[in-house]
């Protein structure tokens, strides 16, 4: 039966529905502490942390700056939003640090929900009109929801998004009983949709349902089975970044195509990671001195006058990043 793959069979299967399948093996094999405690060893920290979450930003800049003729067309978007971003990010320093890392924490929550949902879209474009067919929506939306409620509903685990205390949580057991209880009953839903579907058209979307699937495990063990933050991060970043750098490659120009072309694109994203992960380390975390140290020789700014300034600055590549995605991919469509 025919497919609707964004690319292939062969380069959506291992780089954008994989990934969540991948790493939890990975979280599955690692030692006991490191799935129930916050420790985080360095090379696993510039694995994941830099050379994916930090690198998968700049992707953004293949889609925007660096393409001449999305550039002409969205000039003004293009200039707009980052200055906005920095304005917005200092008035928010301005009333305090954690107001900035909560709202930034949120507005991450979200751009990782909508990708979800924007996969959803694409893998569901051929989907023929059938009862329910809001189901799958919903699904996508409630596996990312619920583990965060549960989150928000738990006393403070061993992870945070960005910094402690950026999420507001209030231990209510119950609320978590009630939240897991109307997410089973989504997922028995959808299960029985998909069965009377494949019963009644002898069809069967196979890459929406492994989305789906994927989405709901990586998100369920990162966040309500295990309590460690290599668990958590290594399920949250590489279920989000790895798929948001393959759709980026597979929109790359003609020009770009070839081996010369992927280790280019790879090498710039991860020159820009280390080079701002080396600023933040330099001015402010002071935390990997081992990996950054040529930026330990900047001077540590620790005060809030100058925080307030600098933090957004910092953080301006990610809260772009997060705005013009809401824009930069509603055009484009695949066949």
């Amino acid at each position: 039966m025919s497919q609707p793959w964004i690319r292939s069979p062969r380069y959506d299967g291992w780089l954008i529905l994989a990934p969540p399948f991948l790493a939890l093996l990975v979280v599955l094999a690692l030692p006991a502490p490191y799935r129930q405690s916050a420790g985080f060893p360095l090379l696993a920290w510039v694995a994941v942390v830099l050379l994916i979450d930090v690198a998968h930003v700049y992707g953004t800049l293949f889609q925007t700056y660096f393409d001449p003729v999305r550039r002409r067309q969205r000039r003004t978007l293009l200039l707009l939003v980052p200055l906005a971003c920095y304005a917005g990010g200092v008035a928010l320093h301005a009333a305090g640090g954690l107001v900035f890392w909560r709202v930034l924490a949120y507005l991450a929550v979200f751009h990782f929900i909508r990708q979800q949902y924007g996969f959803l879209r694409l893998y569901a474009r051929h989907d023929a009109p059938a009862p329910g067919q809001w189901l799958p929506a919903v699904l996508i939306y409630a596996a990312t929801l619920y583990p965060l409620l549960y989150w928000h509903l738990s006393s403070p685990r061993n992870f945070n998004w960005f910094v402690e205390g950026d999420f507001v949580q209030h231990d209510w057991p119950l609320g978590r009983h009630l939240a897991t209880g109307l997410y089973a009953v989504l997922l028995l839903a959808y299960a029985a949709r998909e069965t009377w579907l494949f019963r009644r058209t002898g069809t069967l979307n196979i890459p929406r349902n492994l989305l789906l699937l994927g989405t709901a495990g990586a998100w369920y063990a990162g966040i309500v089975v295990f309590n460690g933050d290599l668990a958590f991060t290594l399920l949250n970043v590489v279920s989000h970044g790895v798929p948001y750098l393959a759709l980026v490659w597979s929109r790359r120009p003609a020009a770009a195509a070839g081996r010369h072309g992927l280790a280019l694109f790879l090498g710039a994203i991860a020159v820009f990671a280390f080079l701002e992960e080396g600023l933040w380390d330099g001015l402010v975390w002071r935390e990997h001195g081992a990996v950054f140290g040529w930026f330990q020789g900047l001077p540590a700014v620790a005060e809030p006058a100058l925080l307030m300034w600098l933090v957004p600055l910092l953080a301006l590549p990610q809260s772009t990043h997060y705005v013009l995605d809401g824009f930069i991919w509603r055009k484009q469509r695949v066949g």
